[in-house]
């Protein structure tokens, strides 16, 4: 915003002396920043997200068509026939690995993380699209059970790649304002793919669905073509002239860049200078890379060990033990619905209400809820263990609303809270420097509690049961409440450091 001043000269006496008056033209080079440009791009690298979101629901109705293909190939052996439609049967325990090996491969992508991001944010996305693409047609064309273990390991690596690139994308293009909004897109589109490839399960064998999920990288190359790179990638690379036509491109064509460009150039000098004397042990000493370190990795512990992975990828068997007369398949169809719309919800209420409350709301339900669930489960054990009277009076699937209810309440409330601000943090909290470093840490630790929570549910099932698992889990949700009250900082409406006037001068 220019002001031009007009002096108004005083005739009275000898020449001009101080004015009188002035006149005070106001002139607006620089509008507010327009959000179109970033809800586009935000839209372009959720191409990604949408495909992890197959990818993730793929797994529940997959394993169930994988399953009911060796109860196929039983039948044909007791009539003579010695193949099933796929040509191999899958086992229970194999079953499991295909679930967990995705996990497996998260972790290894997330490994790799920090070195892709190192090499741009946007050529990471067109680099790993197409594999992943690759990997489901090899999906699709599986000989054997080891073919698919194999592919669900990449398809994991690939999917973890993306994932964190496109949350580090999105923190770098946005203003505060709306940064978790546009972080919140993300997890509205990747529950529409989990939903679905949930519907799609309910009709579609573990082949189509495979080819249907295929389709979704290779729309996130396509998009991943038209946006730019982020404006702070290009600065801390000594690409100021294209940092400048990005920012430009986000913020809108009639917006003065100027001020918010020197700042970025300004506070990524400031940390490039820091980051030439890192260390690993220098880095991990530091208060600026432990501290969210310690905070990313404890909100990523409490939720994969909070039964969501359990519900994600066993929803289908889990309702298969504890529903009476509802169809499990159309069960885990509601658990994907509830999941998107509480989503949505997640993404007005992230920038409304704040980090903080909604991670402590989060978890008292997360917490209620599984240990309903959990009791849900027990005496619905007890009562066909025991073969009481009223249990056997009671009419096939007359109390299935009690366990849909508590997963419904649960899903919601890890869809509102912990799930999504979780990941939003590995954005926000980490500085420039470390935010490669720190991403990829925060990331790996979460796909390693994620595979150990996936193979590990089998074992705790089987130990404790269906109810001492979800008891478990409830245990962990309110610790994961005591751990959000005492450590986790509010960072809404907060700048990133190479975004904040403050930051070179706090250095």
């Amino acid at each position: 915003m220019y002001f031009h001043v007009t002096t108004v000269p005083d005739h009275s006496g000898n020449g001009y002396k101080m004015p009188r008056a002035s006149v005070v033209h106001v002139t607006s080079s620089a509008t507010r920043p327009h959000h179109m440009a970033q809800v586009w791009a935000t839209l372009a690298v959720s191409m990604g997200s949408f495909a992890a979101g197959l990818a993730k629901g793929y797994t529940s109705p997959a394993i169930a068509s994988l399953q009911e293909e060796e109860h196929h190939h039983n039948l044909h052996l007791k009539t003579g026939m010695n193949q099933t439609r796929s040509g191999f049967t899958v086992t229970e325990q194999q079953a499991s690995w295909v679930a967990s090996l995705s996990m497996l491969g998260a972790l290894f992508g997330a490994i790799m993380g920090g070195w892709v991001l190192r090499r741009g944010r946007r050529l990471a996305l067109l680099a790993t699209s197409l594999p992943l693409t690759a990997n489901w047609i090899f999906t699709v064309v599986a000989p054997t059970v080891q073919w698919i273990y194999t592919t669900s390991l990449i398809g994991g690596l690939c999917c973890s790649i993306i994932m964190m690139v496109t949350q580090v994308y999105i923190s770098e293009i946005s203003t505060p304002g709306i940064r978790g909004c546009l972080s919140a897109i993300l997890k509205v589109v990747g529950h529409v793919g989990m939903l679905l490839t949930y519907i799609a399960g309910a009709y579609l064998d573990w082949r189509q669905s495979a080819m249907l999920v295929a389709v979704a990288p290779l729309m996130l190359f396509i998009s991943a073509l038209f946006i730019p790179e982020t404006p702070s990638y290009l600065v801390l690379n000594g690409r100021d002239e294209e940092a400048a036509r990005s920012l430009q491109w986000l913020r809108g064509p009639h917006v003065d860049i100027s001020h918010e460009l020197q700042i970025i150039k300004t506070n990524v000098s400031a940390s490039r200078a820091k980051q030439y004397g890192l260390t690993l042990r220098s880095s991990m000493l530091t208060p600026r890379l432990y501290k969210p370190i310690a905070i990313t990795c404890g909100l990523m512990f409490f939720q994969r060990f909070s039964g969501a992975n359990a519900f994600n990828f066993y929803a289908v068997t889990i309702f298969r033990q504890t529903l009476g007369g509802m169809n499990p398949h159309w069960a885990a169809i509601a658990i994907g619905f509830v999941q998107l719309l509480a989503s949505l919800l997640s993404g007005f209420l992230i920038d409304i209400v704040g980090r903080l409350p909604l991670l402590i709301a989060s978890t008292v339900f997360m917490s209620l809820a599984l240990a309903g669930f959990g009791s849900y489960a027990y005496y619905d054990s007890m009562s066909k263990t025991q073969s009481l009277s009223y249990a056997d009076a009671a009419p096939v699937g007359q109390y299935d609303w009690i366990p849909l209810l508590c997963v419904l309440v649960f899903t919601t409330a890890l869809a509102l809270g912990i799930s999504p601000i979780s990941w939003l943090l590995i954005g926000e909290l980490f500085p420039l420097e470390y935010r490669g470093l720190g991403s990829s840490l925060s990331t790996s630790f979460s796909y390693a509690c994620a595979f150990l929570g996936l193979k590990l549910f089998v074992d705790f099932q089987q130990v404790f049961g269906l109810h001492g698992a979800f008891w478990f889990y409830a245990a962990m949700a309110v610790c994961g409440l005591c751990f959000v009250v005492c450590c986790v900082p509010e960072t809404k409406g907060k700048q990133l450091d190479e975004m904040n006037p403050d930051y070179a001068q706090a250095r």
